[in-house]
Formats: C-alpha cells, sequence, structure tokens
C-alpha cells in the first residue's frame, strides 16, 4: 500500500490531467460524431462507437496500472524484446492480417481487431532509446547513424508494406530526438530541402524547374571561385537536385496510388472536384467554419448528425470539435495537446538516465506529428493520410498504443521523482 501511495504522489500530475482531459473531450465528441436523433440509443451502448470507446477507455485503465506496477528497469533491460517482438506481429499481418481500407494492416477475429502498426511507435521508441543510451554511440558518425536508422527504418517499411502509408510517414518523427541526441543540423536540413523540392513539382512544371536549376546553377559558375572542387561540388549540388525533382514527379505520377495522387492534387488545387475526391477536406473545412468563435453547441452539429464528413469519429474528429465548440474550443484543445507537448519536453530533458530523455522526446515528437498532421489535413493545410488524433480519435488500439507510448514515460519520470525525494530525505 505504501508502495502506491509514493507512486502517486510521484507521478506527473499535470500531464496526467491532461491525458484525462483529451480523454473525456474525445468521447463526448465521438458520442456527439455518430449521434443518431432519429434513434434511441444510449451513450454507453456498445452497438455504436462511443459504447465501444468506453471499453476501450476502461482497458487503458489496466494497462496503466500494468504499466506503472512494472519496475522501471524492465523498459530498459527488454526494449529490444519489445522491439523484436513488434517486427514479428508486424511480419505477421503480411501474411494472415485483414485489409481495411485498403490497408492490410489489421489482425482479429470477426469484428474484432488490433492494428499492430500502432504498437511499433512505442516498441521502436523503447529500441531507439536503448539504443541512444549507450555513452559510446555518436550521431555523428556514420556506422552508429546508420545503425538508428535501420532502428526506425525496419518497422516503417514493414507498415509500408501493409499499405499504409500515413503511420509509415509518423517514423519520420523520429528525427527529432536524434537531431537532440546530436544528429548533424545538415541532415534535417537536407530533408527540408527535398520536401520543399517535392512540394515544388506540384505547383510548377517539370520542364521548367529543370530549366530554372540550369539557370541558377550558370549564375552560380560565374559567382563563385573557379577551383577544381568548387566546381565539382556545384554540378553534383545542381545534379542532385535534378534528380531529385525528376524522382518526384516519378514517385506522384508512377508509384502512389490513385487515391493518394488524388489527395495531393486536391491539397495543391483545393477546388478541384469538390463532389469527389475533394468532398471530405470540403466538408471539413465547412463543418470547422460553419462553428464561427463558440460553436453551434454539444449535439447541435448539423454537419455532424447528417454526416456530411466521412470518417469524422476517427480521422476527421476535429471537425465535431470545431463545430460544436468553435474556435475557442478547438483552441482548448490544441492548448491541451501544446501543454502536453511542451510538458513532455520539459520532463525529458529533467531527466537522469540518457534512455528516459531519448524516451521522453520519441514520446513528444510522435505526439506532435500527429498532432499536428491530423488537424492540417482537416483544415486542408496537408495532405489526407488517415492518421488519428491522439486520445480523442475513436479507436482501440489507437488509444491502447498512445495511453502505453505516455504512461511508460510517466513511469520512467515517476522513478526520478522518487529518486529525488529519497535523496530528500
Amino acid at each position: 500500500m505504501a508502495r502506491e501511495e509514493k507512486l502517486v504522489k510521484t507521478i506527473d500530475i499535470p500531464l496526467l490531467g491532461m491525458y484525462l482531459a483529451l480523454l473525456l473531450l474525445g468521447w463526448l465528441t465521438i458520442y456527439a460524431s455518430e449521434l443518431d436523433v432519429n434513434a434511441d440509443i444510449d451513450a454507453w451502448d456498445m452497438s455504436i462507437s462511443s459504447g465501444r470507446q468506453l471499453l476501450f477507455i476502461g482497458t487503458s485503465s489496466v494497462l496503466i496500472i500494468l504499466i506503472m506496477a512494472t519496475d522501471y528497469k524492465f523498459y530498459d533491460v527488454f526494449s529490444y524484446f519489445i522491439y523484436a517482438g513488434i517486427l514479428l506481429v508486424l511480419v505477421a499481418v503480411l501474411g494472415v492480417g485483414k485489409t481495411v481500407a485498403g490497408s492490410k494492416s489489421w489482425l482479429g477475429v470477426g469484428t474484432f481487431g488490433v492494428q499492430p502498426s500502432e504498437f511499433a511507435k512505442f516498441a521502436t521508441s523503447l529500441a531507439l532509446a536503448k539504443y541512444l543510451s549507450n555513452p559510446l554511440i555518436r550521431l555523428d558518425r556514420w556506422p552508429d547513424l546508420n545503425r538508428a536508422a535501420i532502428i526506425i527504418a525496419i518497422p516503417a517499411i514493414l507498415i509500408l508494406l501493409q499499405n499504409d502509408t500515413g503511420s509509415t510517414l509518423v517514423f519520420s518523427a523520429f528525427v527529432i530526438p536524434l537531431f537532440r541526441e546530436g544528429l548533424p543540423p545538415w541532415i534535417p536540413n537536407l530533408g527540408l530541402g527535398i520536401v520543399f523540392l517535392f512540394v515544388l513539382t506540384l505547383v510548377v512544371p517539370q520542364t521548367w524547374l529543370l530549366v530554372a536549376i540550369g539557370v541558377i546553377a550558370v549564375a552560380a559558375f560565374f559567382i563563385i571561385d573557379k577551383t577544381l572542387n568548387n566546381v565539382i561540388a556545384l554540378a553534383i549540388i545542381a545534379s542532385v537536385i535534378c534528380l531529385v525533382v525528376i524522382g518526384a514527379n516519378y514517385f506522384i505520377n508512377d508509384v502512389l496510388q490513385p487515391h493518394q495522387r488524388n489527395r495531393i492534387k486536391v491539397l495543391v488545387q483545393p477546388g478541384i472536384d469538390p463532389l469527389g475526391v475533394g468532398w471530405n477536406v470540403t466538408q471539413s473545412k465547412n463543418a470547422i467554419g460553419s462553428g464561427g468563435f463558440l460553436g453551434k453547441g454539444y449535439l447541435e452539429g448539423t454537419q455532424t448528425k447528417f454526416d456530411f464528413v466521412p470518417e469524422q469519429s476517427t480521422d476527421f474528429i476535429f471537425c465535431t470539435i470545431g463545430e460544436e465548440f468553435g474556435f475557442l474550443g478547438s483552441l482548448l484543445v490544441c492548448g491541451l495537446f501544446l501543454g502536453m507537448l511542451w510538458r513532455l519536453v520539459y520532463l525529458a530533458d529533467r531527466q537522469k538516465m540518457k534512455f528516459s530523455r531519448v524516451y521522453g522526446y520519441c514520446v513528444a515528437a510522435i505526439i506532435f506529428f500527429h498532432f499536428t498532421i491530423n488537424i492540417g489535413m482537416t483544415v486542408g493545410l496537408l495532405p489526407v493520410i488517415g492518421i488519428p488524433l491522439p486520445f480523442i480519435s475513436y479507436g482501440g488500439s489507437s488509444l491502447w498504443s498512445f495511453t502505453i507510448l505516455l504512461f511508460i514515460f510517466l513511469k520512467l519520470d515517476a522513478h526520478r521523482s522518487q529518486m529525488l525525494s529519497r535523496d530528500a530525505g
């Protein structure tokens, strides 16, 4: 009993409070998003999403108890075993998984299923934290950096083979903890440059881009010192940029599937086919915009009630928040997420163990990616890639994985607080 009381006292209350607040807002919004005004169904009825979400919340509570009751050393010692176990499950999905919404990423029987790709996020976080906690590892050395990249790439590739592009892209968030632990700045800057060129290929014809690159290269040739090394470097840079432009154009037109290509087209040309490929984003923006400053009121959203927005309890759940709670409610939700991210980074930097610090940054990076991309796609600023809003979107796998991800860090931080209390005593 004394151990449990001590644990409660050392758990970070602000982070726990924000988790519970998002959980409550999520459940209320899920109920509102699937409310049928013509049906007399209770919010806890298992035939609707809000009822099933209550079950997921209940099982999440069990997971929290198990995580907090486990010795903190377990997560460090068994991190590679957890990672390897999840990889085996991801491989199994490729063989016996169920296809849902075009992605072969589910395991289950009948109507019950889990999505292992969600759990790969916390497993990869543990493995990366374990690897980077080795004091001999330096990310400015290629062999060390390559091994870190392999830890991230293996689950990402397995998930990509399941045709789940959205979950695959989440793994790019791990560049944040890598950067915190010494990744050379030129690498993320190079990545941002490639993304910028990719976006340019969407709005500027390829021929014009290649001509512009050639003109800039010629102009640079007359400006730089014409040493052999400078000329060779300029030629290599110009060639690489041209290859990126050509590769991006090929990737968009010949690699992406039609529905993925259409999502990108909607981002660049918002008015294209508003009743077809642009329907989701158009209705999403209409729902959010119709909420005004204070919103229409809880359970009073017309866009929500009449199901104008598909996937409104999952990927597009922020629409319901914007319509029923308005700008003020949306600001509150964003504030909770930003507060959670700030608290995670603050606590991560205070950790005595490098393992805990790296893991804390991994948690913050994954939640940041989901939060930014999900809200960005609902307001039409980013392409629709189908990832949930943490703790708010409907879904057992999503809620369980984010709960595990967050509470492992809370357990690690609780140990730090216990050590401080012991030292003070």
